[in-house]
């Protein structure tokens, strides 16, 4: 089995004006206390985390119904290094994909600043996974559209296309083909996001 989740510490980086993660201790046996404890505060969208489709439209879904059907089952590893933004023509013809597909586009396993410049995926690419049955896309960028967007493309596509996504992989070093995904977003009753637990087996 294959943690393909971001490591979460004090100060991950974290989404340009976004709420940056924060540990802080609470009870402490050192001082007196029975038990050791901690809080933490963080974005919604912190490391790896399902985006719910009410986080680009109104009128979408939140996170508590969001199927979990649709986060864990087969799923298919396609390494698309060296584009732009993932193209149709990155997507093999001879392979028939199941209902996840998680996009390698080659961020590294630890962000040590927010990546400004990564991989976005084309809105023509969402639509070709549509009418191949895909109903998650998983990325090891931060988003599927650009870090500079406000029309927010390829998720309105997905919204279109009743396709879920899954943000913020760590997808190194894993080689390309089929897995079977298990991945379980915290469960935050109406959000619009929430950091998730992704592995591979």
């Amino acid at each position: 089995m294959r943690d393909i989740s971001r490591a979460l510490y004090a100060g991950h980086p974290n989404w340009p004006g976004d709420v940056p993660l924060e540990v802080h201790p609470g009870m402490s046996i050192s001082r007196g206390d029975s038990v050791n404890t901690s809080w933490f505060s963080a974005s919604t969208h912190t490391g790896t985390h399902v985006d719910a489709p009410y986080h680009y439209d109104e009128r979408g879904a939140r996170l508590d119904s969001v199927p979990l059907e649709v986060l864990c089952g087969p799923c298919w590893v396609l390494d698309v290094r060296g584009w732009d933004a993932v193209p149709v023509g990155a997507l093999p013809e001879d392979v028939t994909l199941p209902e996840r597909v998680l996009l390698y586009t080659g961020e590294p396993a630890r962000w040590e600043a927010f990546p400004e410049h990564f991989t976005p995926l084309h809105a023509d690419l969402i639509y070709e996974l549509r009418n191949r049955g895909v109903r998650l896309i998983g990325t090891d960028a931060p988003s599927v559209d650009p870090l500079t967007s406000k029309d927010l493309p390829a998720h309105h596509a997905c919204f279109e296309s009743g396709i879920f996504i899954l943000e913020g992989l760590n997808l190194e070093g894993v080689a390309p083909g089929p897995y079977e995904l298990l991945c379980l977003p915290l469960p935050l009753a109406g959000a619009d996001a929430a950091p998730a637990r992704a592995v591979l087996r």
